[in-house]
């Protein structure tokens, strides 16, 4: 394989908002720093652990398995290891082996995968090597789920009312279940991330609800995951939770606290500090319970202390603790002004903590609010079904990122593959504002700067949730999805200037290929009315037209001017846009457009992308995506073979012969490959429409052919060629 280490990237530092020292209290300890560190995890944890080791001088070991071996966390690190198969991250032997073979000293094992595994903890403090997060016995405390509520009680931290004892047949639970009373929440001992969670609305779905939590936490956990607690269900419960940090000198603090309220499949979408509409009491309150809970366990590190909220009663009870630091940290980091991950390896290394209780909330004081949206490979409107596949563009302009207040980490970038074997999150972006208002405007800017193609995101499902007045006023519940359904999915109107912009750059890709090194012409004498017709069809699923067919016709009046006309199936006369000048610049496979259409200059970005047989075209303008196809003419769908058609086979847009499949004289089978052409950046194999034999191939390797050019003639063929 290829060394990873020279294709290594650039890491971009954290903003000039988030301290890059903690403060003269950690100079002061003699405890040894870390010199050395493997970080046995992927994607954006790994980039983002590195580039805080990096800056702290510690040497940081990458790994990878043969799904990311091109990845971009592989070619961060000092060094980058590989782990085999596709649940490598999971091997804890072999990442000891390598921690060990390569002499490192201590292990940081992200956010997932290995990072509350006591098992795994306790088998690094065995072998000499420093695991950077708690001890192994408040993981397994604190990772039981039965046993965290039983310490919880004693130290009089209150705990949601429920069953979470060992008497586990069926019938034992509905009573515990009836005791509870109904609805109620079942949950693994052992869950996480929603698996193994139901809610039980009557006592005549218990049976049928407990069977599918066990089957699912079984498989999700492994043996034992099936055992259940049954706990009082919240109807309108709040998610939120505090960040604490403890060292191995006693000492404890919390952070601020974070509401994650708005989730899907009980997995939360985004974060926020400070949690809007709280009253201080209640705050200080969570604050001090969580501290009371970190020092019940004797815990050391970072950790999340969860709890849920009725905001009926405006009571909250301990729910877990998450025995590792979070995916939404960066929320804290933004309102706390500090590197959290080198408060990790500070502890690790034996330091006291940098900063007290005081001197964090007068810090905390000073900086307003942060919101953490994650960027997942979904489709929302579809259930937020998980998507996968490879990034043809995925960007979000400099422009923004220079702003100190907005942080995007990312693993993935334009070229990269989001694998079906992990988790789907792309990158979260975090923005911090002095109000909570200000937060969600910028929030809700940069994503409107955020384009990414490829797969299905929920970034258009994000933009929306900024716009719900429930969300702006900051009433929030885990249930707010749901209840606002109607106004997060509503359909809306796709403009006939975006189906103007999307023929405008359909075309200036086509002529872009026509001509040599790339040259901008028009097509035709400027005079002369040459038009295109063009067909697309409507794939964007928050639209109201999904499914409709949109025709659009391009005729040049001039250099760069153009008249285009939208026609929509039901409507009486075709949206007409005369005199429209348009500015195309090409950015790789991307058109940039800027046009000046009669009353209005409107910039799009116009992103094609190859598909069996048609293409997939994405507009994004005034900070909206919309996916169209553009729908092959008959004669293409002739040449591709999707109808039965006459023995000769056309090209079916301006592009090049990259291959003859087939010679002159072959007897070949309906679908059979006969030419690979390449237009738009994009290759696509044209397939024989019928049985037959090749008579000609009328163009070579490397030759330019025009749309509508004859590329095979059969035996046949009756008419002519054309050049």
């Amino acid at each position: 394989m290829r060394s990873l280490r020279a294709n290594r990237l650039p890491l971009r530092p954290l903003p000039r908002s988030v301290s890059t020292s903690c403060s003269s209290a950690a100079s002061k300890t003699s405890a040894p720093a870390l010199s050395s560190v493997l970080i046995a995890n992927r994607g954006e944890i790994a980039i983002r652990i590195n580039r805080t080791a990096e800056r702290m001088g510690i040497r940081a070991t990458t790994v990878y398995t043969d799904v990311d071996a091109g990845s971009w966390h592989a070619s961060s690190g000092y060094q980058s290891l590989g782990l085999g198969l596709a649940n490598g991250y999971l091997d804890g032997d072999k990442i000891i082996a390598l921690a060990k073979k390569h002499n490192i000293q201590a292990l940081h094992p992200g956010y997932g995968f290995l990072s509350e595994n006591a098992q795994f903890a306790e088998r690094c403090e065995r072998e000499g090597i420093v695991f950077v997060g708690p001890p192994a016995t408040a993981m397994a405390d604190m990772g039981n789920k039965a046993r965290s509520k039983e310490i919880m009680t004693a130290a009089n931290v209150p705990c949601v009312p429920g069953y979470h004892g060992s008497e586990q047949g069926e019938q034992e639970l509905l009573r515990h279940a009836k005791d509870v009373t109904f609805p109620v929440l079942l949950k693994s001992v052992r869950g996480g991330g929603g698996k193994g969670m139901r809610i039980v609305l009557t006592e005549d779905e218990f049976m049928t609800q407990l069977k599918s939590a066990r089957a699912e936490a079984k498989a999700s956990f492994g043996e034992g995951g099936e055992v259940m607690l049954v706990e009082k269900y919240i109807v309108r419960p709040r998610h939120v939770e505090v960040q604490v940090f403890a060292d191995k000198h006693g000492n404890t603090v919390a952070l601020g606290e974070r509401d994650c309220s708005v989730q899907r499949r009980h997995q939360k979408i985004l974060e926020e500090s400070p949690a809007p509409d709280l009253d201080e009491a209640t705050r200080q309150d969570l604050w001090g319970k969580a501290r009371k809970a970190a020092s019940a366990v004797g815990y050391v590190g970072a950790g999340t202390v969860e709890f849920i909220l009725d905001k009926d009663s405006g009571r909250f009870y301990f729910m877990e603790m998450n025995t590792r630091l979070q995916v939404e940290h960066p929320v804290t980091e933004m309102v706390t002004g500090l590197d959290l991950v080198e408060w990790q390896f500070r502890i690790a290394a034996g330091e006291k903590l940098p900063l007290d209780q005081a001197a964090v909330e007068e810090q905390m004081s000073k900086r307003g609010a942060a919101i953490e949206a994650r960027i997942y490979a979904e489709n929302p409107e579809k259930g937020f079904m998980p998507d996968s596949g490879k990034l043809v563009h995925a960007v979000l302009p400099e422009s923004v990122q220079a702003d100190e207040d907005v942080r995007l980490d990312w693993g993935f970038g334009s070229g990269s593959t989001v694998s079906e074997a992990y988790d789907g999150m792309i990158a979260k972006l975090i923005v911090r504002g002095d109000t909570r208002e200000r937060a969600i405007s910028k929030l809700e800017s940069a994503l409107r700067a955020f384009e990414i193609v490829g797969v299905s995101t929920n970034v258009e499902f994000l933009k929306r949730l900024c716009q719900t007045a429930a969300f702006v006023e900051g009433d929030v519940e885990t249930g707010f999805i749901d209840k606002w359904r109607d106004a997060l999915f509503k359909p809306r109107r796709i403009g006939d200037e975006v189906f103007a912009q999307a023929a405008l750059g359909v075309l200036s890709l086509q002529l872009r290929d026509e001509k040599p090194h790339g040259q901008m012409l028009g097509f035709g004498d400027a005079g002369a009315g040459s038009e295109r017709k063009m067909a697309f069809k409507v794939l964007d699923g928050y639209s109201e037209q999904e499914g409709e067919v949109v025709e659009a016709s391009v005729t040049q009046t001039g250099h760069n001017r153009y008249s285009v006309s939208v026609a929509r199936k039901g409507e009486q006369a075709p949206q007409v846009f005369a005199d429209v000048v348009s500015e195309p610049r090409a950015k790789g496979a991307v058109m940039k457009l800027q046009t000046y259409f009669p009353a209005e200059r409107i910039l799009s970005s116009v992103v094609p992308q190859p598909s069996d047989n048609d293409t997939k075209i994405t507009i994004f303008q005034h900070g909206v995506k919309t996916d169209l196809a553009l729908l092959p003419p008959s004669w293409y769908e002739r040449a591709l073979g999707l109808k039965e058609a006459a023995a000769s086979v056309v090209a079916p847009m301006p592009c090049k012969v990259l291959k003859n499949e087939v010679v002159e004289g072959q007897e070949v089978k309906k679908g059979a490959p006969l030419v690979v052409i390449e237009s738009m950046k994009m290759e696509t194999v044209i397939r024989s429409p019928q049985d037959g034999v090749v008579k000609k191939l009328a163009h070579k390797e490397g030759d330019i052919c025009k749309a509508g050019t004859v590329l095979v003639l059969f035996e046949d063929e009756p008419g002519k060629e054309e050049s």
